[in-house]
């Protein structure tokens, strides 16, 4: 039963899309278990680059199934937009699977979640105001929308109905805004559910036969383990939760199935939203990881804020995903740095602090202590093995190892395809 989980190990855009895609020829089924189109990934193949959003990654790969999970929520307009522009561009997307058990993004919800945050003024969260938090809500209310829903028009109208009669309250009363007719929304909904109906399966049936067989399934999170809503930097977190355990309940295959947790791991750190970063930086050095590396959200189109390497935050990645191996990116970004600081502990109220504090008082004043490791110059995208990689930056690899917790398996020296160096294979 060869099952993994690929997970961001920091605050998500660590290039899970290269890492998903690189074992793509090796996977049966690749499977988003959480979150929806507030998620991102850019995958490079040959000279074209893809900006998946909803889909998942092994959607690229001929030979693999792609699976939209229970734990995802879907946005239809935005799947359908995504599925067109990639058969546009020829990409075959005949195999997606879609849970019929996933909630649907509603226009409602994406009104509710801008209208909430501009009500909230300084205070707000910092979402992409793509209704991902009130259709969680809405699932955690039991007042969701369902996938299978969108087949029985008589129980879809009682739910948005109902849905609604608490939405239009908040609408007027609170915002100030124009209530919502419940007979568009379901009219919208029918229309979406039609257009989608040919990818709807039991997808917990199937990937659990499939891993019967012996087949490979790859489980892929969106967001990262400190955007978990209860294992993240909360309330500045996502909805969901992308950590290793969300794979289970978000597909429906239990925990003993799952062999390996492979954890994505930036060899800076970057972030997107509000909410504390010990490690930021406000200098040339922060302007210069985000030109080189590009940092702009493939989803939001926001400039992410840049750090050094905090190795607290990969430690406690370690410990609550269980992680069994790392898979380090962009290492090629900090090629031409003479020092390459890394975060070792923090200090809190004139203590040292070598793990993640629980309490989020303590880590939003957290004050990285760093140790300076020598840089490199030597044009690194061409190497294919570990030792042909300059001496310094063989030593900034093992150090980051040795104190994440976890063995790095494949490191990443170029965004293309090929530009990665594995050591030890994944399946």
């Amino acid at each position: 039963m060869p099952a993994l989980v690929l997970l961001g190990a920091q605050w998500g855009d660590e290039g899970k899309g290269k890492a998903t895609d690189l074992l793509g020829g090796s996977v049966d089924y690749v499977v988003r278990y959480q979150g929806g189109n507030n998620a991102g990934h850019t995958v490079v193949v040959g000279d074209q680059k893809y900006a998946l959003h909803l889909l998942p990654s092994g959607i690229l790969s001929p030979e693999c199934t792609p699976v939209i999970g229970n734990g995802v929520v879907i946005d239809p307009s935005v799947l359908l937009s995504e599925l067109s522009g990639l058969n546009e561009r020829g990409v075959d997307t005949s195999k997606l699977l879609i849970s019929g058990n996933a909630h649907v993004i509603t226009t409602y919800n994406v009104t509710v979640d801008k209208v909430t945050e501009r009500f909230l003024g300084k205070r707000k969260i910092g979402t992409t105001g793509r209704g991902i938090g009130p259709t969680y809500a809405d699932k955690i209310n039991r007042t969701g929308i369902r996938v299978q829903d969108l087949y029985d028009e008589s129980i879809l109208t009682q739910k948005v109905e109902a849905a609604l009669e608490i939405k239009n309250q908040l609408l007027t009363k609170l915002y100030n805004r124009r209530a919502i007719e419940a007979g568009q929304i379901v009219e919208e909904l029918l229309a979406h559910g039609e257009n989608i109906k040919q990818y709807v399966a039991d997808t917990t049936l199937i990937l659990n036969n499939a891993l019967d067989e012996d087949k490979v399934v790859l489980f892929e999170g969106g967001q990262g383990t400190l955007l978990d809503v209860d294992h993240g930097t909360y309330p500045f977190v996502t909805s969901s939760n992308p950590t290793a355990g969300g794979a289970c309940t978000g597909t429906g295959v239990g925990p003993t199935k799952i062999s390996r947790v492979i954890g994505i791991l930036k060899a800076y750190t970057t972030r997107v939203g509000a909410g504390p970063f010990p490690t930021e930086l406000f200098d040339e050095d922060g302007e210069a990881l985000r030109r080189i590396g590009g940092e702009r959200g493939v989803t939001t189109g926001r400039d992410r804020r840049c750090g050094w390497f905090d190795a607290p935050i990969a430690r406690y990645a370690t410990r609550v995903n269980g992680l069994t191996d790392f898979f380090l990116t962009k290492l090629d970004v900090l090629t031409g740095w003479e020092q390459i600081p890394v975060c070792v502990a923090y200090e809190i109220d004139g203590k040292r602090v070598e793990e993640l504090p629980y309490s989020q008082t303590d880590f939003h004043h957290a004050k990285p202590i760093y140790e300076n490791f020598p840089g490199w110059s030597e044009d690194i995208s061409k190497a294919k093995t570990f030792d042909e990689l300059p001496k310094n930056a063989k030593a900034y690899v093992k150090a980051l190892e040795e104190m994440s917790g976890a063995p790095i398996s494949a490191i990443g020296v170029g965004p293309g395809r090929t530009e990665t160096i594995e050591i030890n294979s994944f399946i």
